[in-house]
């Protein structure tokens, strides 16, 4: 039998090691060892693959994930308890396990990168969004990932996905749209996590676009933060506190000016942040 295979069973272990699920870590343990087996299976082949996950708790998509066949788990945890659990895993992987206790949004990523690298994870829902965030903004693009595997709540998963004109589409879908191919591979019932959420949870799957459009991030998140301030406001009106003059904006992106954010397609946000840069440069030339 595989070592990995023979671990004692994840409610063992929890009840072994006295564990219950922290609120203020955004802690949700999965346990069904078939789910996290389709998660791992979600990504496709992981040979030769180096793979990262965020929020290992006590390790049964990490134990999926080196059953894979992953190269290598590098799991990142800053819970302290589950130490010993970790410690376990890695004895019976052959060292191909190893973990980082961190918080997760301080580490350098990049650094982790190892050959062919994915993400997969079963994220702390209270830090979900800021390191998807972060991963599609931070260093250079096409970026140091392959792709990202991903469980969100079922509402920011459609947030995430959502195409324009749809209800959930907003600053999130402009950006994963622009960087990514993003699609819902499946739902999960809260009944499957302990202790169980309140919401339904998704798997979202996420593959960099190697040619997304160049676009300082920093721009398109002020020309979304304008744009989706106020969602009932026409575009018109809500661009107003980018600071310049809007006519100009519009007339160079060919917004009548009575459209609101939700039905633009995410190229016209693009086509915004671009003329925003040259308006900004010429005011700055101005000024000078």
């Amino acid at each position: 039998m595989n070592k990995i295979d023979a671990l004692p069973p994840l409610r063992e272990i929890i009840s072994e090691h006295g564990l219950n699920a922290r609120k203020e870590l955004g802690q949700n343990f999965l346990l069904d060892l078939n789910l996290t087996d389709r998660i791992a299976r979600t990504s496709g082949d992981l040979s030769g693959v180096t793979v990262i996950e965020v929020g290992p708790g006590p390790g049964g998509l990490t134990r999926s994930l080196l059953l894979a066949g992953a190269k290598k788990v590098i799991a990142i945890e800053r819970d302290q308890r589950l130490l010993p659990i970790l410690q376990q895993i890695r004895e019976a992987s052959e060292g191909r396990l190893e973990f980082i206790m961190a918080d997760a949004l301080e580490v350098n990523y990049l650094e982790l990168a190892d050959g062919p690298t994915r993400i997969i994870a079963n994220l702390p829902y209270n830090i979900a969004t800021p390191l998807l965030s972060n991963w599609l903004t931070k260093g250079d693009w096409p970026p140091f990932f392959q792709s990202l595997t991903l469980l969100f709540q079922k509402e920011v998963a459609q947030r995430i996905c959502a195409p324009a004109g749809s209800k959930p589409f907003g600053r999130l879908g402009v950006l994963c749209g622009w960087r990514t191919n993003a699609n819902i591979a499946f739902d999960i019932n809260a009944s499957a996590f302990t202790p169980p959420p309140k919401v339904t949870s998704s798997l979202v799957h996420m593959e960099p676009k190697s040619d997304a459009r160049a676009i300082e991030v920093a721009l398109l998140e002020d020309v979304t933060r304008a744009a989706f301030g106020q969602r009932r406001k026409m575009i018109r009106q809500s661009l107003k506190s980018l600071g310049v003059p809007v006519d100009d904006l519009l007339a160079a992106t060919g917004l009548i000016g009575t459209e609101r954010a939700e039905v633009l397609p995410i190229s016209t946000f693009l086509d915004i942040a671009e003329h925003l840069k040259k308006v900004r440069a010429g005011a700055d030339q101005d000024q000078s």
